[in-house]
């Protein structure tokens, strides 16, 4: 390739993004080249290719082309910073997948050995394979980490055990047709609502990432999310009473 600067074509040649989508970066002001030639061609620098990789980076971990664009116009954000981010993403997926492989090598000896292997083993190891780096950026995993050691895992523990009991009582309720303004509901929806603020730590950027879970996904850890929906829409109704 020669030197720069690059027409578009030679930089979606070169890069693998596509022409189109560069164009696209261009009209919505996310990435417009340093230089145009008399005749109108778009003219890109090495400096905009140092941003096209942190484009490229941003929507690896997740961003939409619009929080891309309004991350990157943030004066704290440099292209180290975004390189870090996209490090830190992919070591916790090399993690993750070291983990994975891990609990996948047991369940092979297992079987090897012709142990019983439980279905409930398969289903697990399904769930996690695809949620694997798939909804929360390395940001919110860092912050939902310094949470938890923050709260404690005692305290952890006793909240993830209440969760089920809670279920129980909203479903309860919903089965009876309660009005979702009644104070045994209203009761309810609060604690509910303090329980996903103790786990999102009242980050709307990570309530963002669980809400789009819980509707992307069929089944969370064993459960319904059809269902999961349903009761979550009821307590959002006891919220918008007014006193939840």
């Amino acid at each position: 390739m020669r030197p720069p600067p690059w027409k578009v074509g030679e930089l979606a040649k070169r890069t693998g993004v596509s022409v189109r989508a560069l164009h696209h970066y261009d009209e919505i002001g996310l990435l417009s080249p340093s230089h145009r030639s008399q005749a109108g061609y778009r003219l890109y620098t090495e400096i905009d290719v140092a941003r096209l990789q942190q484009i490229r980076s941003l929507r690896a971990l997740g961003f939409s082309l619009e929080e891309a664009r309004d991350f990157l116009k943030r004066p704290e954000v440099t292209p180290d910073r975004v390189l870090r981010l996209h490090i830190a993403h992919l070591k916790e997926q090399i993690a993750a997948q070291q983990s994975l492989a891990d609990r996948l090598e047991q369940v092979a000896r297992r079987w090897r050995s012709d142990e019983n292997v439980p279905t409930e083993e398969f289903l697990q190891i399904i769930e996690v394979t695809n949620m694997i780096g798939k909804y929360y950026t390395p940001e919110q995993m860092e912050q939902m980490k310094q949470r938890r050691e923050m709260l404690g895992e005692d305290h952890i523990r006793q909240a993830e055990a209440e969760w089920p009991e809670l279920i129980a009582k909203v479903q309860a309720e919903m089965d009876r047709g309660t009005d979702p303004a009644d104070e045994r509901v209203q009761a309810l929806a609060r604690r509910w609502k303090e329980l996903v603020e103790e786990f999102t730590g009242g980050d709307p950027g990570i309530a963002k990432s669980v809400g789009r879970m819980w509707q992307e996904e069929t089944t969370i850890h064993g459960m319904d999310t059809g269902n999961m929906r349903s009761l979550m829409g009821y307590v959002q109704k006891a919220w918008a009473a007014g006193k939840g």
